[in-house]
């Protein structure tokens, strides 16, 4: 077993930086993080080439992909399968997502 007791906890990106991505855990076969956006922020992130789920923590957006939009808001939760395009979009409170990726993040290519 391994608690990860800092997940789900915003953090404020560095100056200049518009999201800010924690990894809190990798194995062989999935990795967890926290993403985190502030109200002035802007999710930049491109498609991935693993599957996701996203849970959302706090907060309140819109989850954009090319055939689909939806509000999300705490305890939100989402499936984006890998090379999706999405984002979230039209943020009204700062977003904290918890992020599983399976497998872990960057380990296809």
């Amino acid at each position: 077993m391994h608690v990860l007791s800092e997940a789900g906890r915003f953090t404020t990106p560095m100056p200049g930086e518009s999201r800010h991505w924690v990894t809190h855990l990798r194995t062989e076969d999935l990795s967890v993080g926290t993403y985190s956006v502030p109200l002035d922020g802007a999710d930049l992130q491109q498609p991935h080439t693993e599957d996701e789920i996203y849970v959302v923590i706090s907060g309140r957006a819109e989850l954009r992909t090319p055939t689909d939009s939806v509000a999300v808001g705490p305890q939100s939760v989402i499936y984006v399968p890998a090379g999706e395009p999405h984002r979230f979009v039209n943020l009204t409170e700062p977003l904290t997502v918890l992020v599983i990726f399976a497998p872990p993040e960057g380990s296809r290519q």
